[in-house]
């Protein structure tokens, strides 16, 4: 079973909310007091997944606020240069500064981010800055969690999904639930519902799930009860190990297995999943396919050493896909 998208539209996919920068550890197996030497990527859920995207050969756009010195013109820069269109990033003039995220890679299981994210200007996009005219030139609206944790941005992205709700533009929600950026589960679970309630396909994990439903080892078919009972017709439930599964809305359940692979650090996975996925889903392959997508491009970020660089091509999917096959024949 595949999945339908206004084919009229002129982008693929519009992402909104945030773009920060990634410094991860070049020096691996170390704590961070005693590494010396970081690369800088770019970062930031729903900019890796328009770059994801971009990459894969979706038409991306890109909402959000950037800081006005030399991380916001990094971020632009590098963006623009990989494909996406960068006419709605717009630059903060009250001098907030970029998100910041340190990793600390000590070994495949145990790694840590370090953020900084007081204040930052990804926080600040206001309902003014989101031009709903753009909004309606895309198939899709992605949607991540953390910009809603605050105002003004939280208020620019209900806008955004009124305005894709009034054009025929389908609403994805990324949960991407970040903890340090909420001030409590309630006040989280209020917002995650409210969007989770407007969009068509909803993504995340198990535990992201729980966070928006503001309980502890929820089931799958609540959720799904749930979100059904609103706009939703398509919600991936991720299982880390475990796979993943799809439920769609006509009673279809699909599911698809964790690649192996070698891990090098274990972010970046969820981002590169769902550029994959929609990618996969856009291009007009069945879901079942689309999960196999999102599974091989998070596998193969894990092994690499950063999140936005490391996004897959089409073939690298799909040879890795093929590998598998024939792994269970």
């Amino acid at each position: 079973m595949g999945y339908t998208f206004n084919d009229k539209k002129e982008f693929d996919i519009i992402a909104i909310g945030r773009a920060c920068i990634d410094l991860n550890a070049i020096e691996y197996n170390r704590p961070m007091e005693d590494t010396m030497t970081f690369s800088k990527y770019v970062g930031g859920s729903p900019a890796n997944i328009a770059i994801g995207a971009s990459k894969l050969g979706l038409k991306a756009g890109f909402i959000g606020k950037l800081s006005d010195d030399q991380h916001g013109r990094f971020i632009k820069r590098y963006m623009q240069g990989v494909g996406i269109d960068g006419s709605n990033m717009v630059f903060d003039k009250e001098g907030h500064k970029t998100g910041l995220a340190f990793t600390e890679i000590l070994s495949p299981e145990e790694c840590s981010i370090l953020m900084y994210r007081e204040d930052v200007a990804d926080l600040y996009l206001t309902p003014s800055e989101v031009n709903d005219e753009y909004i309606k030139k895309a198939k899709v609206l992605l949607v991540s969690g953390t910009a809603l944790a605050k105002s003004p941005s939280r208020e620019a992205v209900i806008k955004a999904v009124n305005a894709a709700r009034k054009d025929n533009v389908k609403v994805v929600f990324e949960l991407d639930y970040r903890p340090y950026t909420w001030q409590s589960l309630e006040e989280t679970a209020v917002y995650y519902s409210l969007i989770a309630e407007q969009a068509d396909i909803v993504i995340g994990t198990r535990d992201e799930f729980d966070v928006m439903e503001n309980t502890k080892d929820g089931k799958n078919e609540e959720t799904i009860r749930y979100l059904f009972s609103h706009q939703a017709d398509l919600v991936v439930i991720k299982h880390g190990v475990k796979g993943s599964y799809a439920y769609t809305k006509s009673g279809e359940l699909y599911r698809a297995q964790a690649y192996k692979t070698k891990v090098l650090k274990t972010f970046g996975a969820g981002d590169s999943y769902a550029s994959a996925f929609l990618y996969a889903l856009i291009s007009g392959k069945d879901i079942e396919t689309a999960l196999k997508y999102g599974s091989a491009s998070a596998s193969i970020v894990v092994s690499k050493h950063s999140s936005s660089e490391a996004m897959p091509t089409v073939e690298e999917i799909e040879a890795l896909i093929k590998k598998n096959e024939k792994v269970e024949v």
